[in-house]
C-alpha cells in the first residue's frame, strides 16, 4: 500500500531481506486496513505490505 492509498494485490514478487519490522492491528475490514496501511507508508516514507493475519469470520 502507497502513501496515496494505491494497492496492488499479491505480495512482493522477490523475496527481501527483513530490514524493518511488523504492525499488528485488530480492524473490521480490509478496506479500513487500507487506509492505515496507507498512513503508515506516509509515515514511514516507503510502501507497506498488507496480510490478513488470524482472520476469523465470527466477528
Amino acid at each position: 500500500v502507497s502513501a496515496d492509498g494505491t494497492f496492488a494485490a499479491g505480495g512482493y514478487s522477490w523475496a527481501p531481506p527483513l530490514n524493518g519490522g511488523f504492525t499488528v492491528l485488530e480492524l473490521h475490514s480490509r478496506e479500513e486496513a487500507i487506509v492505515w496501511a496507507a498512513r503508515m507508508s506516509k509515515a514511514c516514507r516507503c510502501d507497506q505490505e498488507l496480510r490478513v493475519f488470524g482472520f476469523d469470520p465470527q466477528s
